[in-house]
């Protein structure tokens, strides 16, 4: 049965900082798409370069927030905020769209009712030649909390959800400068199957300079990221078991970063993170207020 009362609206976020060079491509997939009821949002994140002249030239085919330079996360949260639709969908500017993405899963979810989020396969691009992902990197779909703790497997891009499920667990956490698209997905996997069109209808472009995967330090953000989720209550006891013994690996590996580059402070502190959390495993696993 359809959920929707009409077929729905989906409105696509798309922010944007200093990537004229490549954002015609990614607007122009969506404006290109073939599925009717769709608005899109570009959220020009204080860029200096001609990104404002490029967006005027689209006049009323999108709709354009400017606003200082705040990152990534209040760019995509306030393209939420002023988001109409009933289906929420993310592209990154240097990304982009192939032709049937709305369709398929708009779809999806006439399909499947009971589905919150859902993402596509997709096609990766380094430095304008095609590459495989490694195993490590291969999309899960269904409850994949535990899959997701090593390392992103949801992408963005490829991503559509309903928007009430933004409303139940929260928007992009701004206080993180990166990996607040891996603090969101543990948020909701934690409680949320997540379904997965095994097609490739995105292509992910990387290698270049300016791209926040490739920032210093990612597992720091990480590591903060961990510690909210397992203070945050959402967890059952084997989540909060798998989520601590990862934040231990993960300080492991950046205090042995921190030791080779002379920051030796930073590196006590993070032990005495990963300490306090550790401490959690000596924990009675049985203890019904473990969880909490």
């Amino acid at each position: 049965m359809n959920p929707f009362s009409t077929t729905p609206k989906v409105s696509v976020i798309l922010p944007t900082y200093n990537r004229g060079w490549i954002v015609r491509e990614a607007i122009d997939s969506v404006l290109g798409q073939s599925y009717a009821d769709v608005e899109l949002i570009v959220v020009d994140d204080g860029s200096t370069d001609d990104t404002r002249a490029i967006l005027d030239e689209y006049g009323g085919r999108l709709t354009v927030i400017r606003q200082v330079n705040m990152g990534v996360s209040a760019a995509r949260n306030a393209g939420i905020r002023a988001a109409a639709g009933e289906l929420i969908a993310f592209l990154d500017s240097d990304d982009y769209w192939i032709s049937g993405k709305l369709d398929r899963q708009v779809d999806y979810f006439v399909r499947n009712p009971q589905m919150m989020i859902c993402q596509t396969e997709e096609i990766w691009v380094r430095r304008g030649k095609r590459v495989n992902p490694k195993k490590k990197h291969r999309k899960q779909s269904g409850m994949i909390f535990q899959h997701c703790l090593p390392l992103c497997l949801i992408s963005p891009s490829a991503v559509m959800m309903r928007r009430q499920l933004l409303d139940r667990v929260g928007l992009f956490d701004e206080r993180l400068p990166a990996c607040e698209d891996y603090d969101l997905w543990l948020r909701i996997t934690c409680r949320e199957p997540v379904g997965l069109i095994d097609e490739p209808l995105i292509v992910k472009r990387g290698g270049h300079d300016d791209q926040l995967s490739r920032m210093a330090e990612l597992d720091k953000y990480r590591i903060d990221a961990l510690a909210k989720i397992i203070d945050s209550g959402r967890l059952d006891i084997d989540q909060r078991r798998a989520a601590v013994l990862m934040l231990k690996e993960k300080c492991r590996i950046y205090i042995n970063g921190c030791v080779k580059r002379g920051r030796h402070q930073e590196a006590g502190d993070c032990q005495a993170l990963a300490d306090r959390y550790g401490a959690i495993l000596g924990t009675n696993i049985g203890d019904e207020t473990l969880g909490t």
